[in-house]
């Protein structure tokens, strides 16, 4: 096991910072030392005396772990959880002197590698992990307060004294008290789970103990664990030094709330490219266990494929039927024109979409465009900077078809949609135009599915072939749901093929939906295109 710098080697000391469940702590921070790490814990000072005195007396005695000399009361958003923090990497680097690196969690992280995986990487280029990006470029606030987290005095929490809280931030604005940041600091923001080096935390150290007004202006910001130590390391060490990431995978769900992972998130976790996870829900014993175990083994044969985040997103969405926002008034009032054809042909797969459209493009004459409002790189004249993007395109979707049925010189346009693109069909069918929709079916094999999820993002080229088929049957059924919603729409002109469809029937459809005759719909050939799909 690594045994520190003294031999050139990684040991972890663990700043962990928790307020409840004794008995997860009590495992965690033995699964950490026995991996030959070591641990400090801050134990919110508000948190159940019981449950301290149980802590204390399971792990007082253990090597490797040590508990802060202070206990502060902690609260969301307050100075006091840097205040905790604080105690804890002081506890550390006086307990541990041949620690190499000081790692931030929870009492809610638990790692998804090995020890031995997490080492070598930390060993493998002199590098502090934090996430450490402009407070006021970066975007990186996307909702809420921004410069008044800095430009004001915050004496009151937020969640517990509401009333008060607002009451004085309104108060400084109306007296005019704002304050500037320190002149010789540039403030930056980014996630408070971060891993930094000895070296690096000494410098914080000292640079709080020589610069007692940084400390102050810091000590009533707003949420001071977003800006404090990544300002302070940025200030502090070489750019080059600095990789500006976290080390934790952690999840948001749309209403800005951690996402819980649970036992069956085991083989996601490992996928992902970070060296713990947060939050790990209370109740995933299994998991717990799991994880526990892998970071004490040797391995080190993960394959890493980062598609948590858009696998997590596409399969939260399962369920949830929205519908558009009211459209502009003056998208609401146009029209494409009464005299006016608009053909759709919609069709999961797109290349058959785009070869059909084709053909029909070559026997008719009628202008087709493709995907143009899936794909991005859809061929388009230049229309002034309405084509110039997808979102462009969707949010101006009747005068962008206008121009081009004035572009083209005609009064047929034929498009090509993807089933999921339900507005459209709807926006679209609403119009005067004559709208006249044909849905290709999908019949979709286990490759075709795999190479959906590709492009959603769901998994990698080399993600484990289990994720593909736990994912599956929730991929077909959205197929299957999308197809489904279009038929009970009840557009006025759809009409449907598919591979079960007779040549003959096919060319009476083919024929109908484009106004020609049955023997140049049959010329076209498509009945055996979609059999051979």
């Amino acid at each position: 096991m690594p045994t520190g710098n003294a031999t050139g080697m990684t040991r972890i000391a663990f700043l962990l910072l928790c307020h409840k469940d004794p008995e997860g702590i009590i495992g965690l921070a033995r699964q950490l030392v026995a991996a030959g790490d070591c641990v400090a814990i801050h134990f919110d000072a508000r948190a159940s005396h019981a449950d301290y005195a149980r802590l204390h007396a399971a792990l007082a005695g253990q090597e490797g772990v040590v508990f802060t000399r202070r206990r502060i009361k902690c609260g969301w958003g307050e100075w006091s959880l840097v205040g905790a923090t604080l105690e804890a990497a002081q506890s550390a680097l006086a307990a541990f002197p041949d620690a190499s690196h000081f790692y931030m969690i929870s009492g809610d992280c638990m790692p998804i590698k090995s020890a031995r995986y997490a080492h070598r990487l930390l060993q493998a280029e002199p590098a502090d992990y934090i996430e450490s990006v402009d407070f006021h470029t970066s975007g990186w606030i996307r909702t809420g307060m921004r410069e008044d987290r800095l430009h004001y005095r915050h004496y009151f929490n937020e969640r517990r004294h509401k009333r008060a809280f607002y009451a004085s931030l309104e108060l400084q604005r109306r007296l005019g008290l704002s304050r500037r940041p320190p002149e010789d600091l540039r403030i930056m923001i980014g996630s408070q789970w971060w891993c930094l080096r000895r070296a690096t935390l000494e410098k914080v150290l000292a640079f709080c103990r020589e610069r007692p007004d940084v400390v102050r202006f810091f000590r009533t910001t707003w949420i001071p664990d977003e800006s404090f130590f990544q300002t302070l390391v940025r200030h502090l060490v070489p750019e080059s030094e600095i990789r500006s990431r976290t080390l934790t995978f952690l999840m948001f769900t749309d209403y800005g709330m951690p996402v819980t992972f649970h036992n069956d998130h085991y083989d996601l976790l490992l996928s992902q490219g970070y060296l713990f996870a947060r939050k790990i829900s209370p109740g995933a014993a299994e998991l717990k266990v799991r994880l526990g175990s892998l970071y004490a083994s040797d391995r080190d044969d993960f394959t890493i494929t980062d598609e948590g985040r858009a696998l997590y997103a596409y399969l939260a969405g399962k369920g949830r039927v929205g519908q558009r926002v009211a459209p502009r008034f003056w998208e609401r009032e146009a029209s494409l024109g009464r005299e006016r054809t608009l053909l759709i042909l919609s069709s999961k797969k797109w290349h058959l979409g785009q070869e059909i459209a084709a053909r029909i493009a070559g026997a008719t004459g009628i202008p087709a465009l493709g995907y143009l409002f899936n794909e991005a790189d859809t061929p388009l004249p230049d229309l002034g900077g309405i084509e110039t993007s997808v979102e462009k395109r969707t949010r101006h979707r009747r005068a962008l078809l206008r121009l081009l049925y004035e572009v083209h010189g005609t009064d047929r346009l034929l498009i090509c949609l993807d089933p999921g693109s339900f507005d459209l069909f709807e926006d679209f069918s609403a119009d005067r135009a004559h709208c006249n929709i044909l849905h290709l079916e999908t019949r979709p094999d286990e490759a075709f599915l795999a190479g959906h999820a590709r492009r959603l993002g769901l998994i990698g080229e080399n993600s484990a072939p289990d994720m593909l088929q736990q994912l599956l049957p929730a991929l077909r059924n959205d197929l299957r749901h999308e197809e489904e919603r279009l038929r009970e729409a009840g557009f006025a002109h759809f009409r449907t093929l598919g591979p079960g469809t007779s040549a003959r029937a096919a060319t009476v459809t083919l024929a109908d939906y484009l106004g020609i005759t049955q023997k140049a719909a049959a010329a076209l050939g498509v009945s055996r295109l979609i059999r051979d799909e």
